[in-house]
């Protein structure tokens, strides 16, 4: 899961995917952000092919934190085709988390 990609931009990172993109907005102080390492890992390993997973520290990226309106760590996220469709904020399980992400991909 933790494979590191560099672009342009965020939004570039997005709208270049064919997949719905799961952004973790996190902060490495953040104790339930560090609970979700190993729960996404779950997730991403039973979502394979279906969607992308990708960690977003809003300590060195403020600014998306701010656009997305982030407030509560940790964050999640999914976009469809670069747009938000669907936004979980705290820990969760990864069984309920798969199927939560079930029904909105």
């Amino acid at each position: 899961m933790s494979t590191k990609k560099q672009f342009n931009s965020f939004e570039e990172m997005l709208s270049g995917s064919d997949l719905p993109v799961l952004v973790d907005f996190y902060a490495d102080w953040c104790g339930p952000c560090q609970m979700m390492v190993p729960i996404l890992e779950q997730v991403n390993a039973q979502l394979t092919g279906k969607m992308k997973i990708v960690k977003i520290d809003t300590e060195k990226y403020p600014q998306l934190a701010s656009a997305y309106e982030i407030s509560a760590l940790p964050t999640l996220v999914l976009f469809k085709k670069g747009k938000p469709v669907d936004r979980i904020e705290g820990a969760m399980g990864a069984p309920q988390l798969v199927q939560h992400l079930q029904t909105m991909l």
